[in-house]
């Protein structure tokens, strides 16, 4: 069977308009959300973990490959969405989780990483190698050199994996590869000073350095399954602001893609941007779009809205404090968002509840989050929600149930938040502009 994302680019040389978002999340209610709204279509869903996110040692999710494979088709069976139309896909693989070890057990980490996404079935894989490891020169470039010589040894592990894969399952995708030394940081910058596009020459260096190094290990054959090339394209995302897609300033380096037919250009740092600028990044040949912090953003957004309904309708001694909550569980593990929030007291504050960087998803998967939604969803569900408070607070979602086409029910308010979301991912991949 051939992988589907090879589809990309053979309908894109037919003059096809034709791209996929790539879904980076491990939030249950997110991908639930996600895999519903794909019912819609006939096509994959791309649904990826980063290296923080699942390794060999669990990640922040405290799942491996594998767990996150069995996770992923686990909701995929609850919402009754076929299996097969799902592509697995790992993210920033490589030695970002231990950039603080030598080349040597940070590289060796690495390749075990992506041997097991391969053996988890994972038909996608980003290596990337663009990160310094401790033994690396601290004052000088890391050269595209070192770059490409540690992504091919990846692809490499990777085809091992593979071959050993089909042992026991001959019919195994092989899977494909998106390579790229102008890498976006995982869940936005912090600094968005100095923002600038991928160079021309910078983009075929990376082409053609990486190319010499499949040559120099023997594996020129796997050529052909690299399918795209991360480039900064002028999207990204701070705590605040967002930097949105000017095609006109990204014109040269798209047009340089016309070059090489056999490549699209995957943009990282997606979220946030408008529909039409999500189009036009597809249209220039942007043709892998990931969102990642966006969609828990969406959910927040969704289970703020009801916690204000509650606070209209519930006892105050029988009411979930969804929000309350979050605060004093990122206030008590300040961990992971005390280096990206910065300024006074307020504005920390501020940005636990409302940053891009959506910090608070780490903090979804703990019990006391994970009681308090589901509290809020009992109570929510509990009583009559009038029609004039839930357009106030959830206006999409009002018309939505108003005319039928939503269930009033807490989940599904929460999660058509996120629906939104990907109707602008499908406007933007979509053959047709309505």
């Amino acid at each position: 069977m051939k992988n589907p994302l090879l589809a990309i680019s053979e309908r894109r040389k037919s003059g096809i308009h034709a791209g996929i978002p790539s879904y980076c999340t491990a939030n249950e209610l997110a991908i639930e959300a996600v895999l519903e709204q794909g019912k819609r279509f006939d096509s994959p869903v791309l649904i990826e973990g980063t290296a923080n996110q699942i390794n060999q040692f669990g990640g922040y999710t405290g799942m491996k490959p594998a767990d996150f494979r069995d996770y992923v088709y686990a909701i995929a069976d609850k919402v009754n969405f076929d299996r097969d139309k799902i592509i697995l896909g790992g993210d920033h693989m490589g030695p970002l989780v231990w950039s603080d070890l030598p080349e040597a057990e940070a590289m060796s980490r690495s390749r075990e990483l992506v041997r097991l996404c391969v053996l988890a079935g994972f038909r996608k894989i980003h290596l990337d190698t663009s990160m310094k490891v401790a033994d690396d020169p601290v004052n000088e470039r890391l050269s595209d050199d070192v770059i490409a010589e540690r992504g091919a040894i990846l692809l490499e592990e990777c085809e091992k994996a593979y071959q050993e894969l089909r042992k026991s399952k001959p019919d195994a995708v092989r899977p494909v590869y998106i390579i790229g030394s102008e890498v976006p940081i995982p869940g936005g910058a912090q600094d968005e000073e100095g923002l600038q596009v991928t160079s021309p020459k910078d983009f075929e260096t990376t082409l053609m350095t990486y190319k010499r190094k499949f040559e120099e290990h023997g594996i020129s054959e796997r050529w052909q399954d690299v399918i795209a090339v991360v480039v900064q394209p002028g999207v990204e995302f701070g705590d605040k602001d967002i930097h949105v897609y000017d095609r006109l300033a990204a014109k040269n380096l798209t047009s340089t893609l016309k070059k090489y037919p056999g490549f699209v250009f995957e943009g990282h740092s997606t979220d946030y941007q408008p529909p039409k600028a999500l189009r036009e990044m597809v249209a220039d040949g942007i043709a892998i779009l990931k969102v990642g912090p966006a969609l828990t953003f969406a959910l927040r957004e969704g289970l703020f809205a009801l916690s204000m309904i509650e606070r209209e309708l519930v006892p105050e001694d029988q009411r979930a404090n969804f929000i309350e909550t979050l605060e004093a569980v990122m206030m008590a593990n300040p961990k992971n968002w005390q280096k990206h929030y910065h300024g006074s007291d307020e504005d920390k504050r501020i940005a636990r509840k409302y940053s891009y960087s959506d910090r608070c998803r780490y903090y979804f998967s703990l019990p006391e989050i994970k009681s308090a939604i589901s509290k809020l969803f009992a109570n929510i569900d509990s009583v009559e929600v009038p029609a004039g408070m839930l357009s106030q607070y959830m206006p999409r979602q009002y018309k939505r149930v108003r005319d039928g086409k939503l269930s009033p029910k807490a989940a599904a308010l929460a999660k058509d938040c996120v629906v939104a979301l990907c109707e602008d991912y499908n406007f933007a991949v979509s053959q047709r502009e309505d």
